[in-house]
């Protein structure tokens, strides 16, 4: 029997354990879903409606983990730092692709040091005051603002939030303070409690409280009605002319993650989305459920790496010093 070389016999016992590791069944362990953001937001509502709609079909726990601070870069380095092996994901927003844009450093490169799994859902961003307000319009709060202009507040929870904002500032043509919070959660517990008089949320964050009348929502972002809040008009609608911007969710984890593995967990979260029972409890929430997979989902990346490039380029968002 003819001998191997003995450089071919080191290449194959070096090569063996990835193609173990590629061929192992997954999930082996736990999976975690980070959420760089606090509890109770939206982020975090949907992580854990997802979490519970993967643990039947991926066959071990799905723990949601919430890492917040720092405008969602801690969970994201969190990520960054997790080996690749597919038992560990970032659930987040569309600040991930806007946060280069703002922030003055990260502690990774966004288009290179993560993989695109799934974009899970977009959703409008609602323009909402406390209940003690006298605004029942965007038109009034507009009016307000112009008559006494860095004298109205506006919470942001994160920085595609903040972008709506200021934003809308830009086309109304008026002056606001921009308070920034970690988290969806306390910022709406700070607008309910009347110790900031309008905020910019996700529809997932506030619709509890809409429907318990203690916030009015004067206006969404997207070009059309939330199906989920008919009677609340655009902000075109309201007077803002060429408003437009849309939230969303999406899950990536760290660079390198083997393709087999991405499929998989991407097919399936359409599984689950698929889902009467999660799309009900989702779906309630004003979300747009219309996964996509890594290559969709990574080319939505580049088109929003291109938005927020002109974004900067017209001054609509400014990089922190």
């Amino acid at each position: 029997m003819p001998r191997l070389p003995r450089r071919t016999l080191l290449l194959a016992s070096l090569a063996a354990p990835a193609l173990a590791q590629a061929q192992a069944p997954w999930p082996q362990r736990p999976v975690r879903l980070i959420v760089p953001y606090a509890a109770g937001g939206g982020t975090d509502v949907f992580a854990r409606a997802l979490a519970e709609g993967l643990r039947p079909l991926l066959g071990q726990p799905v723990l949601v983990e919430n890492r917040a601070g720092a405008n969602g870069v801690v969970g994201s380095e969190a990520v960054v730092r997790a080996e690749p092996d597919g038992q560990v994901f970032l659930v987040d927003t569309g600040s991930h692709s806007l946060n280069p844009f703002v922030m003055p450093a990260l502690p990774y490169r966004t288009g290179q040091d993560f993989t695109p799994v799934a974009l899970l859902s977009r959703f409008p961003i609602l323009l909402a005051v406390g209940g003690g307000t006298p605004w029942k319009s965007a038109a009034e709060l507009v009016a307000a603002a112009k008559a006494a202009p860095r004298s109205i507040g506006f919470g942001t929870s994160d920085a595609a939030i903040s972008y709506a904002g200021n934003l809308f500032c830009r086309l109304a043509g008026i002056e606001m303070v921009e308070v920034a919070y970690r988290g969806a959660a306390p910022m709406l517990n700070d607008l309910i409690a009347g110790h900031l008089p309008t905020s910019w949320n996700s529809t997932v964050a506030a619709l509890p409280h809409l429907q318990a009348g203690r916030i009015r929502a004067l206006g969404v972002t997207t070009t059309t009605r939330s199906a989920l809040l008919p009677e609340v008009p655009t902000l075109a609608e309201a007077g803002i002319a060429g408003y437009e911007f849309a939230g969303w969710y999406g899950m990536l984890a760290p660079a390198s993650l083997p393709p087999a593995i991405a499929a998989r967990m991407s097919e399936a979260i359409a599984t689950v989305l698929r889902d009467p029972a999660i799309r009900a409890k989702l779906a309630a929430t004003g979300t747009d459920l219309s996964p996509l997979g890594p290559q969709e989902f990574a080319a939505l990346l580049r088109a929003e790496e291109a938005r927020w490039t002109q974004a900067a380029r017209d001054g609509l968002i400014v990089k922190a010093q």
